[in-house]
């Protein structure tokens, strides 16, 4: 991957944490801008085509306590 350099204006505030964090776990602070300028890439892709998702049909309304007792007892099975 070749990378080229560019200049940004950051907030005070957050240049701080991130020169903190750097410091805290022993990484450069360019990776930590390298990842964030990766992550805002890939938020502005945009594909032609449209997507086959399957529609799931569980024969009515699905309530919040219904999937919460799901994920309880998903939990519990893998333990």
């Amino acid at each position: 991957m070749a990378l080229k350099k560019t200049t940004v204006m950051v907030d005070e505030v957050d240049l701080a944490l991130i020169k903190e964090a750097a410091a805290r776990e022993g990484r450069p602070e360019s990776e930590y801008f390298r990842e964030a300028f990766h992550l805002a890439a890939l938020r502005t892709r945009r594909w032609d085509e449209d997507w086959e998702i399957p529609r799931l049909d569980f024969g009515g309304p699905v309530t919040a306590e219904e999937i919460d007792q799901a994920v309880s007892d998903g939990m519990a099975d893998s333990e």
